[in-house]
């Protein structure tokens, strides 16, 4: 489980196309912390070590995680967000994250605010229940609170500790950015829909 506390912004050293998907090599001093088998939040997305050094890391990406989330679109260069899992006697932030991303969204608008960052992000219709206004979303594996919420966009506020330590100031309006919806929501959505189907 994360938390959705950023540790390191790491670079996409390289992308290696399989038959089995992809395979990423991630350049960050926080691999020097990983090893083998470990897990590690990829821009939300929960991976497992396969290989690690003091300055990078390895993790193969299955081809349905590729096409549901901004991973299978990543290139050379770009900036991912990290977070190691929480230990069980840590200090717990954020919100609960699991590493599953629930699908992808568009960064509709970037504004900035007194020093803070509003982004205005789209979404698809099968999202929308999960959501709900103060309630929390985890947007590229950043825990985020919902300032406002619309039909089929949400905002949230970016303060500058979280914009300059995550990979936000290199994407642009456009961009593609993991979801991951609060669990407990989820949760709560699947048992109304069980008992309405069985009233």
């Amino acid at each position: 489980m994360f938390t959705g506390l950023i540790e390191a912004v790491g670079r996409i050293a390289d992308v290696q196309r399989t038959t089995a998907g992809l395979r990423l090599t991630i350049g960050s001093a926080l691999a020097a912390e990983l090893h083998p088998g470990d897990s590690v939040a990829v821009s939300g997305v929960c991976l497992t070590v396969r290989a690690s050094a003091a300055d990078s890391c390895e993790a193969d990406v299955g081809p349905e995680t590729a096409r549901v989330t901004t991973l299978g679109s990543l290139n050379a260069g770009a900036a991912v967000n990290l977070e190691r899992p929480m230990p069980a006697d840590g200090r717990f932030g954020g919100h609960f994250v699991l590493g599953h991303v629930d699908g992808t969204g568009r960064l509709a608008e970037i504004r900035e605010e007194g020093g803070a960052m509003w982004l205005t992000v789209s979404f698809g219709r099968p999202l929308a229940q999960f959501f709900i206004p103060k309630g929390s979303v985890a947007l590229d594996g950043i825990s985020l609170t919902i300032a406002a919420l619309g039909e089929s966009t949400f905002q949230v506020m970016i303060v500058p500790h979280t914009w300059e330590h995550t990979n936000l100031p290199s994407l642009g309006v456009g961009d593609r950015v993991n979801l991951e919806c609060d669990v407990i929501g989820k949760y709560v959505v699947r048992a109304a829909e069980l008992v309405a189907r069985h009233a």
